[in-house]
């Protein structure tokens, strides 16, 4: 189970709540899960008792007992707890199964993974100034919110600069729109498109233009260009790299991925991939968490913790045979969970506007 299936599974459970008059409140378009936090109980939590308290006209720790009930039947989840003053903890069934839905999904949806139509009921304008952050920063946004089911246009204060192009950006029109709208207005660049292009190349540029918060100044000097550890744009397209040069090794001493138990013996491949793994999971809520923040430096801080990941696990438990050792099990099913990682960070450059080469 995701957490985009447990979200959908509490939410059933409210709607059933509801339907069958054990609890009296308008069912909510959405319920939010997140990672409990550590020294919580449980894989998951949710709040949305503490919610639904106030319509119900019931004691929060009433309500989530009304939905404990509901959701500790539905398959995949292994426990359920009421923690503090009404919050659902959610402690899932088999992990094993949780992480072979999570890759069957990321090799089912490829780089539309972690889209979805959680905001398909909005309209947005997103208006910013003529300033090249800006523009990045709206664009991505827009690519954000139309991943999520969204619908909407750019307008830009003044006629956009037609530098703006080389770096992906376009503009649905400019001046002063009569709609209501968005206002996209992080720090200034301190640098026009032409100037970032000719010193950085489009790819660095759109990266070192999103990937400070939007109140922050961005970082735009040469460290962009590093060939290196040091420089997270490199660390990402690198494990994107390497994780699609894992397929062609394996393709060539004749084995694929298969997200398969590990062998008869899963502890040493639990604890080496469960971070990567996590990651993986999350993957849809930052996406998500991106677009409703308008937000697109959580989508780059992902992909550089899914690159860091993936390079722990791949140091740790290398999905290709070495030496005289003939591929195995385990084998496929490191690969299976190194592709993933690559498809992940493909999907996010994607939609950050960034190449993701397969050779570096």
């Amino acid at each position: 189970m995701t957490p985009a299936d447990l979200s959908r599974t509490v939410l059933h459970a409210v709607r059933r709540a509801v339907d069958e008059d054990a609890l009296r409140a308008p069912v909510p378009a959405r319920v939010r899960v997140e990672r409990t936090r550590p020294g919580g109980s449980g894989d998951y939590a949710c709040a949305v008792a503490l919610q639904l308290a106030g319509p119900a006209a019931l004691p929060a720790l009433e309500v989530a007992r009304i939905l404990r009930e509901r959701v500790a039947a539905e398959p995949g989840v292994g426990r359920v707890e009421i923690t503090g003053p009404g919050f659902l903890s959610f402690t899932l069934d088999a992990p094993a199964e949780s992480d072979r839905a999570v890759l069957a999904a990321v090799r089912e949806q490829g780089l539309a993974y972690g889209h979805g139509g959680a905001l398909g009921d909005e309209i947005h304008q997103l208006h910013h100034a003529r300033e090249v952050r800006a523009a990045v920063t709206a664009q991505a946004v827009f690519r954000l919110l139309v991943a999520q089911g969204a619908r909407g246009r750019t307008t830009c204060e003044q006629a956009p600069d037609p530098d703006w192009a080389r770096l992906g950006v376009t503009v649905d029109a400019y001046g002063t729109p009569p709609t209501p709208l968005t206002e996209i207005r992080p720090v200034p660049a301190g640098a026009t498109a032409g100037e970032l292009l000719e010193r950085l190349g489009p790819d660095a540029a759109r990266w070192g233009l999103l990937r400070a918060a939007g109140h922050d100044r961005a970082a735009l000097g040469p460290e962009l260009l590093v060939q290196g550890e040091a420089n997270p744009l490199f660390r990402v397209r690198y494990a994107h790299a390497r994780a699609r040069a894992l397929t062609r090794g394996a393709a060539a001493l004749g084995f694929t991925a298969e997200a398969a138990p590990y062998g008869d013996s899963p502890a040493p491949y639990d604890r080496a991939a469960r971070p990567l793994l996590d990651l993986l999971a999350d993957h849809p809520g930052v996406l998500l968490a991106g677009a409703r923040h308008r937000a697109p430096d959580r989508v780059a801080r992902q992909l550089e913790a899914v690159a860091h990941a993936f390079f722990d696990f791949h140091d740790s438990c290398p999905p290709l045979p070495a030496g005289d050792e003939k591929p195995s099990a385990a084998h496929r099913a490191r690969l299976a969970i190194a592709e993933a990682a690559g498809t992940v960070l493909a999907g996010g450059l994607s939609l950050l506007g960034i190449r993701a080469p397969e050779h570096l």
